[in-house]
């Protein structure tokens, strides 16, 4: 992400004040909370892909701060509350808010960065870009919901998996994309195009989180936790309809009732492999990468478009 960060880094600078000026509030319990969420965020991928976009589509305005902040504030609300709903006691490596401060507050914090985002596109102004995001909200809160629907039936069907996460992960990113071009051209075609580019490599990047639970000699030992909670990734998918019937109803029947036992876990992710199922996965990723990047070059080489496929391809490339 070297390039990318080199040629908006001024930028980045400024939306990270934004952003932090965004937060604030009269509550010092708040405050806290907002401070050490702050602190532990992640790479920014997509307030630079919000950025990046505007820059390809014309020039970054205060629109585009804004339309960042937005992202990233819904993208903060939802991982609060995600570890909520998970009951996740960790986020990157640290106490998650839901492990420190409980369900109660952890909810109150998810619903006090939706309110501030929406407050913050209400006053600019930006009534595209607030409806462009309020969708991928909707769409997350479906996406989430059907698959918490299938998980109990344990879909097998591929075109469900595709439903799931374009709608639960990929949107929040083709969104950011659409909202960082409509920032800097106004262009509903311009910023359609940057949409289906931005979902094209949210459902990449899902996929490569799918391989991640099988682990990979460069990325280490599998972590089997889309196992243990019982979602069906494209590699188990694929290995499930493509596998002899008395090995299928074994592997299901660990999914449903031995799920937690370690041993167990480890076979179905020895069968995954030995099925195909990996390369299935890397395959249909790089299918997606290859969309994103096609959709991509329609534009004219410049060091901005060169910046957007060094991200395009670190979603895929990443080990962690």
């Amino acid at each position: 992400m070297n390039t990318a960060k080199k040629i908006i880094a001024t930028e980045l600078d400024y939306f990270e004040t934004a952003f932090k000026k965004s937060v604030k509030s009269n509550i010092p319990l708040l405050d806290r909370i907002m401070q050490y969420i702050v602190r532990r965020k992640g790479k920014q991928l997509r307030p630079m892909f919000v950025l990046l976009s505007a820059k390809l589509a014309g020039e970054i305005n205060e629109s585009t701060y804004r339309a960042a902040s937005l992202v990233e504030l819904l993208h903060t609300a939802s991982l609060v509350h995600d570890d909520v709903v998970d009951e996740s006691y960790e986020r990157r490596g640290f106490f998650s808010a839901y492990a420190l401060w409980k369900s109660k507050v952890s909810v109150l914090v998810g619903d006090y960065l939706l309110s501030k985002g929406l407050l913050l596109s209400l006053n600019g102004g930006d009534y595209r870009i607030l409806h462009i995001l309020s969708d991928a909200v909707r769409k997350m809160s479906e996406g989430e919901l059907l698959q918490i629907e299938k998980a109990r039936g344990l879909n097998l069907d591929e075109n469900i998996y595709f439903e799931i996460i374009q709608t639960k992960t990929a949107s929040l990113l083709a969104s950011a994309c659409s909202a960082g071009a409509w920032s800097a051209c106004q262009n509903d075609e311009t910023a359609e195009k940057f949409r289906q580019f931005g979902e094209y490599t949210g459902i990449a990047f899902q996929i490569k989180d799918d391989l991640f639970d099988y682990g990979t000699d460069t990325v280490g030992k599998p972590t089997g936790n889309d196992i243990k909670e019982k979602k069906l990734t494209l590699p188990l998918i694929y290995t499930l309809n493509h596998i002899e019937g008395s090995k299928r109803r074994e592997l299901i029947y660990i999914l449903k009732n031995q799920n937690r036992i370690k041993a167990k876990v480890n076979y179905v992710i020895e069968q995954v492999r030995q099925s195909g199922g990996i390369e299935y996965g890397i395959k249909k990723m790089t299918e997606y990468r290859d969309k994103a990047l096609a959709l991509l070059h329609e534009f004219p080489p410049s060091d901005t478009r060169d910046a957007l496929e060094e991200l395009v391809n670190y979603t895929t490339d990443r080990k962690h």
